[in-house]
């Protein structure tokens, strides 16, 4: 980490404010290069959290009026010298300032490389800084909160108390077999079982909240299903804000798959649009109904939408065989119109149904009510512990699985030595998730998902 870093850290779009950080050793002494204040004081010489107003120049050029803002190490976001340029957000003008910055000899920042530094240098722990990106990402109050709780530390507190508990237990044992003629507290099995079982259940109450977790962080994989015009399409509209679908009175206008991520309360949705089901001789109408098919069975999560107005037929019946013993609401939609349907044989094959009339919006509410109850984020707790990556949780779920072959070799009455050895697989698996014992590509792959200037 010897070299000075800059990057813009605003969004590449035009704003009223845009930044350029620098970070590094030489942060100030590169931000002197092209920063002059007002008052002719230079930023080597002032003290952290001080702002200077004054001009960007591109060697004797002027770019534009800016405020510069010092952190003095280690009292700084990634914990080394840093300067923030506030300037105003023209993407040229932001443009034109980074590349003044790096022509005094600033080197361009990777993506999430700032984060890094700030992880690298003690600031943050591995899980605190996944929580970065999810802060940024939040497209709701419940995936904010759950995000800021990690940012936090709940989650590592957390980890680190079972982590603390299982390294005291395999201390214990490791005295007791390597020093038996000292006085070393005798040890009690049946006390080191619940201490075991205690971390376990601690590690499987994180791991329940997960999924409910990840449909406010990261989002579910949810498919819009139904057979021709029964409103697809009017309902992806209605939950996207926008019209993302083609809507008309032609069946088999939706051939492809048409995606995007919204919000439904609080449930983030990665929400796809999909081929009404029937069967059709047009081959592409035709390939689009198998492309529809194979999402449902991929999704974790299914709308399936029926048309009020319409007595069922073959196709409805397809589709609620494809449903079965899966996460689905079923969508009665066009309850505006006269009824034809058979709600009964729905309610009878659907534990979840809710009737809506997409085009006017009416059953909306419940609609989402109904999807928060199913996934379970009507109930999570966001301002406590939670997992929110696939990387913490496959470190918890290896925990668990080292924890159970510590208590079957304990049941089995093996050696301390190879309890011990379980243990310290459950212990490593822990450290990794707070990455206090993680390789170099476990990093890099956390970091290489952020975006630059982050």
């Amino acid at each position: 980490m010897s070299s000075t870093i800059a990057a813009i850290a605003t969004p590449m779009s035009a704003g009223g404010i845009g930044i350029v950080r620098i970070s590094g050793e030489e942060a100030q002494q590169i931000a002197d290069k092209v920063f002059k204040g007002v008052k002719g004081i230079k930023l080597v010489d002032t003290q952290g959290y001080v702002a200077q107003y004054g001009k960007v120049y591109d060697g004797d050029t002027p770019i534009d009026e800016a405020i510069a803002l010092v952190f003095k190490a280690p009292k700084s976001y990634t914990g080394e010298n840093v300067v923030e340029l506030s300037c105003h957000g023209g993407l040229y003008v932001m443009q034109r300032v980074l590349r003044a910055v790096f022509n005094a000899g600033a080197t361009p920042a990777q993506a999430g490389e700032f984060t890094k530094r700030a992880f690298l240098n003690g600031k943050i722990d591995l899980a605190q800084a996944e929580s970065v990106m999810g802060v940024i990402s939040a497209q709701g109050q419940q995936g904010l909160q759950a995000s800021l709780s990690l940012r936090e530390g709940r989650l590592s507190k957390k980890i680190d108390e079972i982590t603390n508990n299982l390294i005291s237990s395999a201390a214990h044992m490791s005295a007791w077999v390597d020093y038996p003629e000292d006085d070393v507290p005798e040890l009690d099995f049946s006390v080191l079982k619940e201490q075991f079982e205690s971390a376990r259940e601690s590690l499987e109450q994180l791991l329940k909240t997960f999924d409910s977790t990840k449909a406010i962080t990261q989002g579910v994989n949810t498919v819009i299903a139904g057979r021709p015009n029964v409103g697809k399409s009017t309902l992806m509209n209605l939950i996207s804000g926008t019209k993302r679908s083609i809507v008309t009175d032609i069946a088999g206008t939706t051939r492809d798959v048409v995606e995007q991520t919204v919000r439904l309360g609080e449930v983030v949705m990665n929400l796809a649009d999909t081929a009404g089901i029937r069967e059709t001789d047009d081959p592409v109408e035709s390939i689009g109904v198998d492309i529809a098919k194979k999402r449902i069975e991929s999704a974790e999560f299914i709308l399936a939408v029926f048309d009020a107005s319409q007595t069922l037929d073959k196709e409805d019946k397809d589709l609620i065989e494809l449903c079965r013993d899966r996460n689905v609401i079923a969508v009665i939609n066009k309850t505006d119109l006269e009824k034809q349907l058979d709600t009964d044989y729905i309610e009878s094959n659907f534990k979840n149904v809710v009737y809506i009339s997409a085009s006017s919006g009416d059953g909306y509410e419940k609609l989402s009510d109904c999807a928060a109850k199913i996934l379970g984020t009507d109930k999570i707790d966001t301002t406590a512990a939670v997992i929110t990556t696939e990387r913490q949780r496959a470190c918890c779920v290896k925990a668990v699985e080292s924890i159970n072959e510590a208590l079957s070799a304990m049941d089995m009455g093996l050696t301390l030595d190879a309890i011990n050895v379980c243990i310290d697989d459950a212990v490593s698996a822990l450290l990794e998730l707070t990455g206090k014992k993680a390789g170099e590509e476990i990093v890099n792959n956390v970091f290489h998902r952020f975006c630059v200037g982050k």
